[in-house]
C-alpha cells in the first residue's frame, strides 16, 4: 500500500491564519493595551486597530474560539466589509444585520430576529434580541472592518451600540463589544464629523481601551520558521532570518511572503535545501516587482493629499514643527502602519520594504520614460560601475529635462530625490542594489549603491530660498562623511565604499538660480565628489 503523505503546512498570505493549514504564532503575544479578562468580565467595549494584514482577523477568530470553547459566554465574529462605500444609513444598517445572521450561522450561534424598525434602531434592536436568545449565557460580538463604516453610517453604527451599552447585560445588550480596523475609534469620530474632534458630550465615548497589534520580534521571526523546521527538518542560516527581520521590521505579512515564496517557489515545497540570504534576497526582489495587493494597497494610499504631506517630508528629510506625534496626518500614516517613529531618527517610513515599493510607485513614471543606459558611459572595461561617468550622464540629463518633468508627479518638493533614484534604478536593479535612509529632520536623503561587490555612497541635498551653495555644501559633507563612517550595509554584505558622493539641487525660486552653466558643477573635496544640479 502506498504510503499517504503527511500534509505540511505553509507560511500564509492571504486571510486569517489557522493553525491546521499555517505556520503562525499565538496572536495574543502582540496585543498591546488591551486586558483579556476583564472585557468579559467588566462587561466593557474596546477598539482594536493595527496597519492592514497585521494579524487582526486571525486573533479575533482566534479569541472567539477560546471565549466559546471555554463556555463563559457566546462570541461571534461579524465582518461589515460589505457596506463598504454605502453613506446612507437607510442602506447600509439592513446590510449590517445581514452580515449578523451570515457570521451567526457560519460560527454556529443561534441567529437573532430581525424586526421590522426604522435604520436608526434596526442595530440595537437586532443585538438586543440577539442578547436574548443567548440567555443564559452572556453575548461577545466581535465587530472587524468597522474602517469601511463612513459619515452618517458611522455614526449611526456608534450611537445604537451606546444606546445599547448603558443597558447592556445578559439577555439585554451585548455585554462586551470589540470594534476592530485600521485606524483608532477617534478618527473615525473625526472622518464622520467632517474633521471636526469629538467633543465631551459625543455619543462614542464608550470605549475603555485602545489596542493594537505589534509587529513579530526578531525572536518571533526565528520562531515562526522554526516551525518548518521541526516539521521538515529544513533549515534557514542567520544571515537570512536577520535581512528577514532588518528589511521588514518584523511586518507580519512581509515576514510570511519572504518565508513563502523562499521554501514554495524559489526552492519547491518538498525541498530541505538550507534557505540562505541568496534565497531571501531573491524572494525579496520577486515579491517587490509582484505588487501583491497588500503592497498595491499601501501604494494607493501615496495619492491621498494627507499621506503625501507626510511622506514627502520625511523622504526629503524636512524639518516642519507641524508634523508630530499628535498630528491627525501622522495619526493616519502610523495607524495605516506606513510609518514609525524613533527616538533618535524621528519618523521613518516603517520597513525598507515599504521605503522600496513607495520608491518605485512614486517615480515609475520617471523610470520607465528615462533613456536606455545603453547610450549612457557608465560602466569600465572590465564590467563594473564608472559612478562618475554615470553621474555626468545625470547632470546633463537634469539640465535637459527637468523643467518638463517635475509636472508629472505632485511630490514636487521630492523630485529631485524620486527622478535620481530612477536614473540610478536604471542601471543598477538588474545586478546591483540600492539602500536608502531617510527621517523628519535630517536635511537629507541617504543612498547606498552596491554593484558587484563595491558600493557608492551618496547624499542628497536641497538648496532652498535663503541659502547659499557654501553653506549647504559645508553641511552636507559633514553628513555625509558621517553616514559614509557609519553606514553598515544590509546582513550578508561587505563594506567595500569605492566612492563618496554629494548632491546639491538648487530648489530656490528662479530669479536666486544661476544659469545653467554655472549651475552644473563638480569639485572633489577630501575624498568625496561634491556636484552641483
Amino acid at each position: 500500500m502506498e504510503k499517504r503523505r503527511l500534509k505540511k503546512h505553509f507560511f500564509n498570505t492571504t486571510g486569517p491564519c489557522n493553525p491546521d493549514d499555517h505556520y503562525m504564532l499565538a496572536p495574543h503575544e502582540r496585543l498591546v493595551g488591551a486586558q483579556l479578562d476583564r472585557y468579559i468580565s467588566d462587561k466593557l467595549y474596546w477598539v482594536l486597530h493595527a496597519p492592514r494584514q497585521a494579524g487582526k482577523t486571525t486573533f479575533l477568530q482566534s479569541w472567539m474560539r477560546e471565549i466559546n470553547i471555554g463556555g463563559e459566554a457566546v462570541a461571534c465574529y461579524v465582518s461589515v466589509e460589505r457596506c463598504q462605500g454605502f453613506i446612507d444609513p437607510n442602506d447600509a444598517m439592513p446590510l449590517i444585520v445581514e452580515a449578523i445572521r451570515i457570521w451567526a450561522d457560519r460560527c454556529k450561534v443561534p441567529i437573532p430576529e430581525f424586526p421590522q424598525t426604522d435604520a436608526g434602531s434596526l442595530l440595537n434592536a437586532v443585538l438586543s434580541n440577539w442578547a436574548a436568545i443567548i440567555v443564559p449565557k452572556p453575548l461577545v460580538v466581535l465587530f472587524d472592518e468597522v474602517d469601511v463604516l463612513q459619515g452618517e453610517v458611522m455614526i449611526s453604527f456608534l450611537r445604537q451600540l451606546k444606546d445599547g451599552f448603558t443597558g447592556r447585560g445578559v439577555g439585554k445588550f451585548p455585554i462586551s463589544i470589540v470594534l476592530v480596523g485600521m485606524r483608532d475609534l477617534r478618527d473615525y469620530i473625526t472622518a464622520s464629523k467632517g474633521g471636526r474632534a469629538p467633543n465631551p458630550g459625543s455619543p462614542f465615548n464608550i470605549k475603555e481601551d485602545s489596542a493594537t497589534l505589534s509587529n513579530f520580534s526578531k525572536a518571533d521571526v526565528t520562531e515562526l520558521f522554526a516551525q518548518r523546521t521541526t516539521e521538515t527538518g529544513q533549515q534557514i542560516t542567520q544571515e537570512a532570518l536577520d535581512y528577514v527581520y532588518e528589511q521588514s521590521q518584523g511586518q507580519p505579512w512581509i515576514v510570511n511572503s519572504l518565508f513563502k515564496r523562499a521554501t514554495m517557489q524559489i526552492l519547491n515545497r518538498e525541498s530541505v535545501e538550507t534557505v540562505t540570504l541568496d534565497h531571501i534576497e531573491e524572494a525579496c526582489e520577486k515579491m517587490i516587482m509582484a505588487r501583491e495587493t497588500h503592497l498595491d494597497a499601501l501604494a494607493e494610499r501615496l495619492k491621498e493629499p494627507r499621506i503625501r504631506r507626510v511622506i514627502q517630508t520625511i523622504m526629503i528629510g524636512d524639518t516642519d514643527g507641524t508634523i508630530n506625534r499628535m498630528d491627525p496626518d501622522v495619526l493616519l500614516a502610523t495607524d495605516l502602519g506606513l510609518v514609525k517613529w524613533e527616538l533618535d531618527k524621528g519618523f521613518m517610513i516603517a520597513n525598507p520594504i515599504y521605503e522600496e515599493i513607495f520608491t518605485r510607485v512614486l517615480n515609475i513614471g520617471f523610470h520607465d520614460n528615462i533613456p536606455s543606459p545603453s547610450t549612457w558611459q557608465w560602466q569600465t572595461s572590465d564590467g563594473h560601475l564608472d559612478m562618475n561617468a554615470l553621474f555626468r550622464e545625470f547632470q546633463d540629463f537634469w539640465r535637459n529635462n527637468s523643467d518638463t518633468w517635475q509636472r508629472w508627479t505632485n511630490y514636487t518638493h521630492a523630485f529631485p530625490h524620486l527622478l535620481l533614484m530612477a536614473f540610478l534604478q536604471r542601471v543598477v536593479n538588474a545586478t546591483g542594489r540600492v539602500e536608502r535612509e531617510y527621517a523628519t529632520g535630517s536635511g537629507r536623503m541617504d543612498l547606498a549603491i552596491e554593484y558587484k561587490g563595491e558600493w557608492f555612497i551618496i547624499e542628497i541635498k536641497l538648496l532652498r530660498k535663503g541659502q547659499t551653495f557654501g553653506w549647504i555644501q559645508a553641511q552636507g559633507l559633514k553628513q555625509v562623511i558621517r553616514y559614509r563612517n557609519t553606514f553598515k550595509p544590509s546582513a550578508g554584505h561587505k563594506k567595500n565604499i569605492t566612492g563618496v558622493y554629494l548632491i546639491i539641487f538648487d530648489r530656490r525660486p528662479k530669479d536666486q538660480k544661476a544659469p545653467w552653466d554655472e549651475r552644473i558643477t563638480w569639485e572633489v573635496v577630501g575624498d568625496v565628489n561634491v556636484l552641483g544640479c
